[in-house]
């Protein structure tokens, strides 16, 4: 016997008779539940325009895009649903599901170098993965937003604006779209 079995807590010195070892069958049965590493900073709402009004409604979870996009789905009406979202006050996402058509924003490319949830987004979207020397800037459908008032360039504006954080460029964007108090009033801004 080797010293290192000497060691063994009493009942474990022979690993062969160990047949209680308990086994995972999949990633699935691993509880992993994403709400324990969200950052308060982080914001998820989704929006739509119903009867002439605006509704808006908090998303669980902001780094499940598509979870987020399944839920924008349900929530269609003539003038498509928006999802908003802000993450770790580095960048944010914009997700329109109008028909059968998803748009895709991200504020900053080079986030997907360093959070999973802008590389997924990219990855959805058909978009290369920034290399690590490229400079930060807005990709995807500038023009996201465009039908509903707020052209690619007024996105791009805030986007290139330093002294706004994610949740103040939303803000920016949610009162440009008319429902700016709600937004606010939802999130406690």
């Amino acid at each position: 016997m080797s010293a290192f079995e000497n060691d063994l807590p009493e009942g474990l010195d022979d690993v062969e008779e160990m047949d209680e070892i308990e086994e995972i069958e999949s990633f699935d049965e691993i509880k992993d539940d994403a709400r324990d590493f969200i950052n308060e900073a982080d914001i998820a709402v989704a929006a739509w325009h119903e009867d002439g009004r605006w509704t808006l409604a908090e998303l669980s979870d902001p780094y499940d895009i598509a979870q987020i996009i399944t839920r924008l789905k349900s929530q269609q009406t003539n003038g498509g649903s928006i999802a908003l979202i802000a993450i770790d006050e580095e960048f944010f996402i914009l997700i329109r599901v109008l028909g059968s058509h998803i748009s895709l924003f991200l504020s900053d490319a080079t986030a997907a170098l360093d959070y999973p949830v802008a590389e997924e987004l990219l990855e959805i979207a058909d978009l290369p993965i920034p290399e690590d020397d490229e400079e930060a800037g807005p990709t995807g459908h500038l023009e996201i937003l465009a039908d509903l008032g707020m052209s690619g360039m007024e996105i791009t504006a805030l986007c290139d604006d330093e002294e706004l954080f994610p949740d103040e460029q939303l803000e920016a964007i949610a009162s440009r779209l008319g429902f700016g108090e709600e937004f606010a009033e939802l999130l406690d801004l």
